[in-house]
């Protein structure tokens, strides 16, 4: 048996008691309400201000809060859904995985170059405006959701070429392991999530490093900079986690048998869930300008209830 089968039986066969469930439905539920709540704010805070969707730097972020958002709300229907139905039919749940992955690709690729903002706009204060553009921008978010397709579709290519055609009429427990199950999808997964690391890590400590060298001898902005920085690694490391799930899940059906869901569910909540709550954290709180409007915003909606 292969760990995603093992992974499948032993959920099934570990089912939680009722109350056990109803208190882990409702706590994902309302964790994902609270942070999809939060980026609605930002994005309506983020649309109807000129200064936020003509800045670059707001551009990315919001595409990030966006991602988050996708994500969240896909993994938790996914949740519900292993509570509820159990099995989906194969289509629906291919459909989901890869919108799923899309987005989960896509915010390395954009905290890269969230990160190469932040450099050019220290490093290179004369030719910001003219590298940065709005349209420039675009094209980039553009580009990240292109190399997230190249990196994901191949899978959905080799299972069409693979598999049976009974299996796409068949149900299965929603997972990436149970729909895209050939062993080669698995090494080309782990190959494409060591470069990805590899390139924004590289990103990440590079602009570091040039700005905290410029921060010595410059402004507050340069030191605020190398700080959103640092937020960025931190939350690449919570990427981390997320390319790290396979292998967490393996060792934990090895070690906890019998808490096996226990221990899923403690790893839903600290790998995809907690890391998409680090966004509002960034630009909602940190950053003074979309404080202020976001503060106006929630003051204003507080007002004509």
């Amino acid at each position: 048996m292969n760990v995603s089968a093992a992974n499948v039986t032993v959920v099934l066969q570990y089912r939680d008691s009722f109350t056990k469930a109803v208190v882990k439905n409702v706590i994902v539920v309302v964790l994902g309400i609270s942070i999809n709540y939060i980026n609605v704010c930002l994005i309506h805070t983020f649309c109807k201000h000129q200064i936020f969707y003509m800045n670059p730097r707001y551009i990315l972020f919001i595409h990030l809060v966006v991602n988050d958002m996708i994500v969240v709300t896909l993994t938790v229907i996914l949740f519900l859904i292993s509570y509820t139905l159990y099995r989906i039919n194969v289509p629906v749940c291919c459909v989901f995985i890869l919108v799923a992955l899309f987005a989960t690709e896509n915010s390395p690729l954009n905290l890269a170059c969230m990160a190469v903002e932040c450099y050019i706009a220290i490093c290179l204060p004369l030719h910001h405006v003219q590298i940065c553009t709005v349209k420039r921008t675009l094209m980039l978010i553009g580009l990240i959701w292109t190399t997230s397709m190249f990196s994901v579709l191949p899978d959905l290519f080799i299972t069409l070429a693979t598999e049976p055609l009974d299996f796409f009429y068949s149900q299965v427990f929603c997972l990436r392991e149970t729909v895209f199950r050939n062993p080669h999808i698995i090494k080309k997964r782990d190959i494409t999530y060591i470069v990805y690391l590899v390139i924004v890590w590289f990103v990440i400590v590079y602009t570091y490093f040039r700005i905290l060298f410029t921060a010595k001898t410059a402004s507050k902005a340069a030191k605020k900079a190398r700080n959103t920085i640092l937020l960025h690694g931190f939350q690449v490391l919570l990427c981390m986690a997320t390319y790290a799930e396979p292998l967490l899940k393996q060792a934990l059906l090895q070690w906890f048998p019998k808490n096996y869901p226990d221990s899923l569910f403690a790893c839903y909540i600290i790998v995809q869930v907690l890391p998409r709550s680090i966004s509002p954290i960034i630009y909602g709180v940190r950053d003074k300008t979309f404080r202020k409007y976001l503060k106006r915003h929630l003051l204003c909606k507080v007002s004509t209830q």
